[in-house]
């Protein structure tokens, strides 16, 4: 029995990974440097989450797509022109900040609350997809909040690929310890799933599919909603980028157990 499954993708935008990023301290906080000014993309992890989001939805007729994502108007527009020819969806705006110095629980409320705001949203159907990490939030706790402010107890993290049996339970492949995948089995949705790397490929782009999806995603920017996210109760001594260290001195004749010695003697002695 196939079912129709209603999937939310929760994805932010991030800078670009091949610029360079600069930590600032501003009045109103810890910021970038030139941030507006910086290309912006969609997360990856994210962009994982809903290219298997897809693919699952074109597997069970019926199904469909929303993606809810936060930031400046200008950017998301910006980054939709590019992944709205990726895959179908029906786009949910959130005109907010998209700086990964924004507090993850009041993200994640901002989140919950236009999830449950998506008219006919049926819980016996749905899925909840998100990154494990990101590239700008890397709490690794937003995702696991917004399935608990939706009343979503079958949470799984790390997932490398979810299989759906005849009878509608779930298996599950997540990330663990030493390369290896934990096996989880669900009986059902509701459930949130948190992506890794998952199993396909980006999709090439398809301009009609652009065209369909720009229906809906530029009604959604216009119709956008404020999102405040004051940072309450959080602050910030400094932000800096790490600190490039580099040692090297060569030795010879030495052994394996004394290079392994005095690795974790200096190691210990950098903290």
């Amino acid at each position: 029995m196939s079912i129709a499954y209603q999937i939310v993708v929760c994805g932010s935008i991030v800078p670009d990974p091949l610029q360079t990023i600069e930590p600032i301290v501003t009045p109103a906080g810890p910021a970038l440097k030139n941030e507006l000014m910086l290309p912006a993309v969609l997360d990856p992890w994210a962009g994982h989450a809903l290219f298997e989001a897809a693919h699952l939805a074109k597997q069970h007729p019926g199904s469909k797509v929303w993606l809810v994502s936060i930031g400046p108007k200008a950017k998301l527009q910006q980054v939709m022109m590019t992944v709205a020819q990726k895959v179908p969806f029906e786009f949910i705006a959130l005109d907010g900040p998209a700086s990964g110095f924004a507090e993850s629980a009041e993200i994640a409320a901002a989140l919950a609350d236009a999830i449950q705001a998506i008219p006919g949203l049926d819980k016996a159907r749905l899925l909840v997809f998100g990154g494990w990490e990101s590239a700008s939030r890397g709490a690794g706790t937003t995702m696991q909040m917004v399935g608990e402010r939706l009343g979503i107890a079958d949470q799984f993290q790390g997932v490398d690929q979810l299989t759906i049996n005849p009878d509608g339970s779930f298996q599950i492949f997540e990330r663990i310890e030493g390369g290896k995948h934990q096996i989880s089995a669900c009986t059902g949705a509701p459930a949130l799933l948190g992506w890794a790397t998952g199993n396909l490929p980006e999709p090439p782009n398809n301009p009609r599919v652009g065209m369909l999806n720009m229906r809906t995603v530029m009604p959604a920017l216009q119709k956008a909603r404020p999102v405040k996210i004051a940072n309450d109760g959080v602050a910030f001594a400094s932000v800096s980028l790490p600190k490039q260290r580099r040692e090297t001195r060569i030795v010879k004749d030495l052994s394996a157990e004394d290079i392994a010695r005095e690795i974790v003697q200096w190691i210990g002695g950098s903290e």
